[in-house]
């Protein structure tokens, strides 16, 4: 007996958050430093959906200038996403997750002023409360992860600002074009980057057999696959349940994280109690935002 249309949609978007949720574990897996890992990263992604021949035909058919808006938030998705990995490699998985936890927090307040919307004042509540949390994540933290925590608290910034602009602007483009062109944008800055800062360019050190095969999982498992399947199940499902489920990805990734990695033996139980309240949080901003859109 198949399983009701919604009931199908939910899983398949708790299915991707799981699979977000390994982004985490794949980067620390990874032996390559965080900026060789994005750059792969984005190319591989780029390089299937080049293959997609309806992405060239709308190319041709929008204007230069939404082209550079999205263009221009991909630079925003390529340093969210260095920082990320960044954290990963300065820190652990745990830490990394735990941070973009605090990125619903940002959104309140910079959703707003990018989306120009009025401020709620309950959305400032939810972010007072969730501080005792943030508190007891830095406090919970070995000292010698903390600018490990800083830099995943600077990525959850950026997805804030990324994730607020793309709300702004989507609508300008379908989701492929979006996505095409902020990669293709953030893979021409990175290797930019990389010729400032390095002198070289990233393909240079080729990943080993083990390297390549956790990118191409990374890149087409836990990018292109989730992607277009949260696109579909979207389509039957109420906003709310999706943004509920999508929450949940720093809990997967932690959890994951203890699974396969071990971390718990790195953080201490007071680490543990932060995330949760900073989850709390999210999940009670989330909740009150969406119950107030359904009510307007």
């Amino acid at each position: 007996m198949s399983l009701p249309t919604e009931r199908k949609a939910l899983l398949q978007i708790h299915f991707c958050v799981l699979l977000w949720g390994f982004t985490a574990i794949l980067g620390k897996l990874i032996s390559l430093p965080a900026l060789e890992l994005v750059w792969w990263r984005m190319l591989i992604v780029v390089v299937v959906l080049l293959a997609w021949r309806p992405l060239w035909r709308e190319l041709r058919a929008v204007g230069s200038r939404t082209i550079a808006v999205f263009a221009a938030i991909g630079v925003i998705v390529a340093l969210h996403w260095l920082t990320f990995y960044g954290a990963i490699k300065l820190a652990n998985a745990s830490v990394a997750a735990s941070c973009m936890a605090v990125a619903p927090l940002f959104l309140a307040v910079l959703e707003p002023w990018l989306v120009r919307r009025p401020f709620d004042s309950r959305e400032l509540v939810v972010g007072v409360v969730a501080l005792p949390g943030v508190a007891l994540v830095v406090g919970g933290t070995p000292q010698g992860m903390h600018l490990g925590l800083a830099v995943g608290v600077l990525s959850a910034l950026l997805v804030a600002i990324f994730s607020a602009l793309n709300k702004r602007h989507v609508e300008r483009g379908s989701p492929l074009l979006v996505v095409g062109v902020e990669l293709a944008a953030g893979t021409a800055l990175l290797t930019l980057v990389a010729l400032l800062w390095r002198d070289e360019l990233p393909w240079h050190s080729l990943p080993g057999p083990r390297d390549a095969l956790l990118l191409a999982l990374l890149s087409l498992a836990c990018t292109l696959l989730p992607f277009a399947l949260v696109l579909r199940a979207l389509r039957h499902t109420s906003a709310f349940t999706a943004q509920l489920a999508v929450s949940l990805e720093p809990v997967y990734a932690i959890l994951l994280a203890i699974l396969l990695l071990g971390e718990q033996r790195e953080l201490s139980a007071t680490f543990y109690l932060g995330v949760a309240i900073i989850l709390a949080a999210v999940f009670g901003h989330t909740w009150l935002k969406l119950r107030g859109d359904a009510r307007a």
